[in-house]
């Protein structure tokens, strides 16, 4: 029917009153422009706009008009009468329905008469809304573009509807089905000399030995590419780059043993971006001298254990067999790990395969906020043992577990290698700890690493996701890395500032070639070799090669180094049958330092411990750690964030950032400045004392500036004044990390505590509390010291907080005595309030100061 035969039945409506059978949509006219509506944001069917005929209403109320032009039917209010009528039908209904049971029960009738009629309203009720749903689609279909009732039926759609720089490669997927049945081979043997060997090493560890594939058939069903994406800028000019959509959900039938069991895996299913890099191009056929295969991120592996699942259905055994399978899929082909495929012996193996990191991302997982309460205690729902377990493709951290908190501070430091900066993230799992079943999820959240990158550094609060709430505190910084050992002494000052041992400053890339004429470790045959490299605590390991005295193993592997000058690389060949040593070499790596963009091409080394002719051929680059260009904006856009988004302090208002009555405030705290050379009892040099910065001044300095200045003190031992109060005075060291986002507080000495009763000496101690809130979690105590005025302690406490959540928190420092509950008075000496907005808190020495007891202030 077309438009103007619609138009002209509709006018015929307007003179003969009708009642409407349904409110109906009129079709677009052709003639007039469809907005676009990008596919991502497609509505449903149901929430498009219904616009209805002009036809009047059965009792003559005349159409209401739209703002477009088209009617539609005025809506008649439902009376009370029709209420009142549905009120009473229901509560019939419902009275029926508990009578019949009853009636079931009082008659001693079987159950099945009670059954069949369930079954039957069910089954209609499910028939009606089938019948319902298809009437409904139909009305839609016909009134509806074809592209909105496609986009409405079909729940998944591949990556080329969503994304509109990703291609349809049907064309692809029917040569994957060409030549599926000789990838399969290549796979089969990929299974069994890569991830057989893995996995058998790493059952052993939990004393599970004999693991072997018996039977691999990978199935007739191929993977299917569900969209292709290829990189055309920022891709260097001799490689190509694309992304694959690969989804693999197919009929394999593998058998396997372990020990003297057999077991099977069916229905694998693995779905997740692969990125396939092309390089470097040649002059010669094939043009591409190699490719890498790897995928972006973890993908979603499934599978179906069979055989001795009854076995395995022992507690913790089915888990541990599935993750050490994933995790040794992960260790081939997720990042850093690639699959390498040599095309042309024109590239060298060190050019296909030498790892080559393009930055270092400094992870620094700080506190989490109202996670869910997984735990069940006896009055009911109870707290959990969060941990978080952080992933950068295949490279996992895991922190402590802080037990009975919903409000853990980990502040957990890791570092993790950074290969791809497009499409990779950083992805965080909460879960709660339980030793008697599997750890419960507490939530999830992921960061784009380009996005880090871009910025410089990220210092947010992630909303958790799949959780009913929480929050996640992290900061991310990105390292770039250089050839110029003249950037060592600086990020090796930066690190010392950081007071966290584990951290790095530069990155070692080791690439093992091969080996020549190793010594025998048994007579009668040649060695199994394998080759154990390490620097510090980190192990590499690669393949055990079978009865060969000269292996090639052209493997690469990556160190985190923390002192190049003070760190070795040590390497090891060990025969597997025996567990003998058959060679080892040491390098030290302050020599790399001295080479020619530091690094060692294809080198011969002499192995020690070995036969006269024993070498060792390798390839070595040493690369220093440099932070990225930090983006000022960003960085001051994130800072709001982290004040909006935390829930430890309350936003003040814009306009009263520095009220007057603050600056009174912290001008009545008389202290004397570490800085001053000054005898404390001159009133003069204390009112010389600059107030304390509001957070709009102290933020117009950047942070790493006040990090790296450094400002040389004075700082009084002791003090012959009692204090503008004649409560005594203490002496504090406040000192603020920006990198580890901590706050130190030492309580080094009270002088001066005045003695009302010869007889009664107080016993002095010190509280501490963050403002505003005075939570327990920020409560801090020392130790009490009896019978002294004079007390020392030089205690140190810390604090986990923001840059953001520091500028706008006090400091209140109580001093009280323990007689004071004995006596009946009060245990309160004196107080003080410091605002922790002072810039001279961020530099490097932090603020040392002599403070005057104030009265006790009274909670509010």
């Amino acid at each position: 029917m077309n438009p103007q035969s619609h138009r002209m039945k509709t006018n015929e409506s307007d003179n003969s009153p009708s009642v409407p059978l349904a409110e109906f949509t009129i079709p677009p006219d052709p003639t007039e422009t469809e907005p676009f509506v990008p596919l991502v944001e497609a509505k449903k069917m149901s929430e498009s706009p219904v616009v209805a005929p002009a036809t009047p209403t059965g009792n003559g109320t005349p159409p209401t008009q739209t703002a477009n032009g088209n009617s539609t039917v005025a809506t008649k209010s439902v009376s009370d009468d029709d209420s009142i009528f549905s009120v009473f039908y229901t509560l019939g209904k419902k009275v029926a329905i508990v009578g019949s049971i009853y009636l079931v029960g009082y008659m001693g009738w079987s159950v099945a008469w009670l059954i069949a009629p369930v079954i039957l309203s069910v089954a209609r009720d499910q028939l009606a809304k089938t019948s319902e749903k298809k009437r409904d689609i139909a009305k839609a279909s016909a009134l509806a573009s074809e592209k909105d009732v496609i986009l409405a039926r079909i729940d998944e759609l591949p990556a080329w509807v969503y994304f509109p720089d990703v291609e349809r490669c049907e064309w692809l997927n029917k040569i994957l089905k060409q030549v599926w049945p000789n990838a399969n081979h290549f796979a089969r043997t990929l299974v069994k000399e890569t991830i057989e060997p893995n996995v058998a090493l790493a059952l052993a560890n939990y004393k599970m030995n004999g693991f072997r594939f018996d039977r691999i058939i990978l199935g007739t069903i191929p993977p299917r590419i569900g969209g292709v994406k290829i990189y055309d800028k920022n891709v260097d000019r001799n490689e190509i780059i694309m992304d694959l959509d690969l989804f693999y959900a197919s009929d394999c039938d593998i058998n396997f043993y372990l020990g003297g069991m057999k077991g099977g895996i069916k229905d694998f299913q693995i779905h997740g971006w692969v990125r396939v890099v092309m390089k470097p191009l040649i002059r010669s056929m094939p043009l591409v001298g190699g490719l890498q295969i790897f995928f972006l991120n973890n993908p979603n592996i499934d599978f179906n254990l069979v055989g001795v699942i009854d076995f395995m259905d022992m507690p913790g055994l089915s888990d541990l067999l599935r993750r050490i399978i994933v995790e040794q899929i992960g260790n081939v082909m997720v990042l850093p790990n690639k699959l390498p495929i040599s095309l042309s012996e024109e590239v060298s193996a060190v050019a296909l395969k030498m790892p080559e990191p393009e930055g270092i991302l400094r992870i620094h997982v700080v506190e989490a906020k109202d996670l869910m309460k997984k735990d069940i205690s006896v009055l009911g729902k109870g707290k959990s043992d969060p941990y978080a377990i952080i992933n950068v493709g295949a490279q996992e951290f895991k922190t402590q577990i802080i037990d009975n908190n919903v409000n853990p501070k980990w502040d957990y430091w890791c570092e993790a290698t950074v290969f791809i900066q497009m499409g990779q993230f950083v992805e965080i799992q909460l879960r709660d700890s339980d030793d008697s079943k599997k750890d419960e999820n507490l939530g999830r959240a992921s960061i784009d690493i380009a996005s880090v990158i871009k910025k410089g550094v990220v210092d947010s609060w992630l909303t958790l996701e799949d959780a009913k709430h929480g929050l996640l505190h992290v900061r991310l910084q990105w390292y770039k890395l250089t050839a110029d050992p003249n950037d060592l002494q600086q990020i090796l000052l930066e690190t010392q500032l950081l007071r966290v041992t584990s951290m790095s400053s530069a990155v070692l890339s080791v690439f093992i070639d091969s080996a020549r004429h190793l010594k025998q470790a048994r007579s009668s045959s040649k060695p199994d070799p394998y080759l154990v490299c390490s620097v510090n605590k980190q192990k590499q390991q690669t393949a055990m090669i079978m009865r060969d005295d000269s292996p090639v193993w052209e493997q690469g592997f990556t160190f985190l180094v923390s002192n190049p000058d003070n760190e070795s690389l040590n390497i090891k060949i060990y025969d597997q049958k025996t567990g003998n040593d058959i060679g080892q070499y040491t390098y030290t790596l302050s020599t790399l330092l001295k080479q020619f963009n530091m690094e060692v091409i294809q080198q011969p080394f002499q192995l020690q411990k070995s036969g006269p002719e024993s070498k060792l051929y390798m390839s070595l680059s040493l690369r220093i750690l440099k932070p990225g260009e930090i983006d000022k904006e960003s960085d001051a856009l994130e800072q709001v964030a982290a004040l909006t988004r935390s829930s430890s302090v309350k936003t003040p208002d814009v306009a009263a950032v520095s009220p007057p009555a603050l600056k009174e405030s912290q001008a009545s705290i008389k202290r004397l400045s570490a800085e001053s050379p000054i005898s404390e009892e001159d009133p003069v040099a204390a009112t010389k004392v600059s107030p304390a910065m509001s957070a709009s001044t102290s933020s117009e300095k950047p942070i790493s500036e006040l990090a790296t200045s450094v400002l040389t003190h004075r700082f009084p031992d002791s003090t012959s004044s009692p204090g503008e109060h004649g409560l005594g005075r203490m002496q504090l060291s406040i000192r603020y990390s920006a990198q580890r986002q901590k706050l130190d507080v030492t309580i080094h000495k009270i002088q001066k505590i005045p003695l009302r009763d010869p007889s009664n000496i107080p016993d002095p101690y010190v509280k501490l509390y963050l403002l505003p809130g005075r939570t327990k979690e920020s409560k801090r105590k020392t130790s009490v010291i009896k019978d002294n005025c004079n007390p020392v302690y030089d205690a140190s406490f810390e604090y986990l907080i923001s840059i953001a959540e520091l500028r706008q928190t006090e400091l209140e420092v109580t001093v009280c005595t323990q007689k004071g509950f004995l006596s009946g008075g009060s245990p309160i000496i004196g107080m003080l309030k410091i605002p922790l907005d002072d810039a001279e808190i961020t530099t490097q020495t932090g603020l040392n100061s002599w403070f005057d007891l104030q009265p006790e202030i009274r909670h509010e």
